[in-house]
């Protein structure tokens, strides 16, 4: 074939038209490849958690999400959310809480009396962020304005 050739620098075959292609990406690949950051050196994507991350300049891109971020905004450490109750105590996993007032629950023909005691707690992000377990109402997220630390 005519158009068959071999790209001595990078080491790439082309082949017809898809040449042109090929030249671009060998052309954006690092002249150094040895010198190049191996990807599992670089920060999993903030976004989406991939391990495939590469850099460009200053960049750092994920190519399965095409989010873009810089390297500070990884080096910058992340401040861990604190869950307080009505009364400003610090709620942790695993606390018991007690219902301030009563709440409507949606899809029940009850309401959840204030005062009802809730155990062994969960904290999750979110609006309503308290996953837990009441007996006689069963599985359901609170927010953590409506309880107070027992």
């Amino acid at each position: 074939m005519p158009d068959d050739r071999i790209d001595d620098t990078s080491g790439i075959f082309f082949v017809g038209r898809w040449s042109q292609i090929i030249i671009i990406i060998a052309k954006t690949l690092p002249e150094n490849l040895e010198n190049s950051k191996i990807m599992s050196d670089l920060p999993n994507c903030p976004k989406c958690n991939s391990e495939y991350t590469y850099e460009v300049g200053a960049l750092l891109v994920c190519p399965e999400c095409a989010h873009e971020w810089s390297k500070s905004e990884t080096e910058a450490p992340e401040k861990a959310r604190v869950w307080k109750d009505a009364n400003g105590n610090i709620l942790q996993d695993g606390d018991s809480v007690t219902v301030i007032k009563d709440l409507k629950v949606k899809g029940a023909s009850s309401m959840l009396k204030g005062g009802t005691k809730v155990r062994n707690i969960r904290l999750i992000e979110g609006d309503h962020d308290i996953d837990c377990k009441i007996d006689g109402f069963g599985a359901m997220q609170l927010k953590s304005e409506f309880v107070k630390k027992a």
